[in-house]
């Protein structure tokens, strides 16, 4: 299998989180491992909407998969904002940080790339082990 790698740009408001889902969902069916990747990027997607310039009016994200034979790797780009994004405990509130958390446990890898101009939060799948699981 080739490697191949699709991106698209969304604007930066919450129905855009679905449609980044969908993008991976159509661009990944028939994947081992398209359940995990659409929850990657919805968690990355609200992450850039919620803590970067994305979030602000007229904001966007660009959201970047590239397949490889044994592995996927995911990305989202915000378009930055004063802090890193970094996996935390969960608030006592129980509302936010879980979403970098959850990425972690569902990835081999993931880090972010970037500065305050702009950030590549990204992920890693490995497929080969998905397709083995089930």
């Amino acid at each position: 299998m080739s490697v191949w790698r699709f991106s698209r740009y969304f604007l930066g408001s919450a129905p855009s989180i679905t449609e980044a889902r969908r993008f991976v969902a159509a661009l990944l069916r028939g994947w081992p491992a398209v359940d995990e990747a659409e929850l990657i990027v919805s968690e990355l997607a609200t992450n850039a909407i919620r803590h970067s310039a994305s979030g602000r009016f007229g904001g966007r994200f660009l959201v970047s998969v590239q397949a490889h034979t044994d592995r996927l790797w995911l990305g989202v780009l915000d378009e930055g904002g004063p802090s890193s994004p970094r996996a935390s405990r969960p608030c006592l509130d129980g509302e936010g940080g879980r979403g970098l958390l959850l990425v972690a446990s569902l990835s081999i890898d993931w880090g972010v790339w970037g500065d305050e101009h702009g950030r590549t939060v990204w992920a890693v799948l490995d497929t080969a082990l998905q397709g083995a699981s089930r």
